[in-house]
């Protein structure tokens, strides 16, 4: 925890480095260590946001720690600056998760 989980229609050429950024950026948002971030992408998805141009769904998860007013533009200004999606075709979805609902290494956080 943090999770931060991308559906893209786009299609991302070295999604290896993106995940490593995005994992970067959540980190550093959360003032969570980066260990404890985990991050997947799901690009080249068939998706329909009014019509058929690029976009992008985020949901991020996290026990405490996420702030959506002042999360919600550097993260999507870092999806139109790494996929070249505009920020009205982006969609983010906050998620706060209860410690005793999130757990790791066999055992619940709460």
């Amino acid at each position: 925890m943090p999770y931060i989980n991308v559906s893209t229609s786009a299609k991302v050429k070295d999604k290896d480095k993106l995940l490593e950024e995005f994992s970067i950026l959540i980190s550093s948002l959360t003032n969570k260590s980066r260990r404890f971030v985990m991050a997947k992408i799901d690009d080249n998805c068939q998706m329909y946001f009014n019509d058929e141009a690029l976009c992008c769904f985020l949901e991020i998860k996290s026990i405490g720690s996420l702030k959506p007013s002042t999360m919600a533009a550097p993260i999507s200004d870092f999806i139109y600056e790494k996929m070249g999606i505009p920020l009205d075709r982006i969609y983010i979805s906050f998620v706060d998760v209860p410690a005793s609902l999130w757990a790791w290494n066999g055992k619940t956080f709460g």
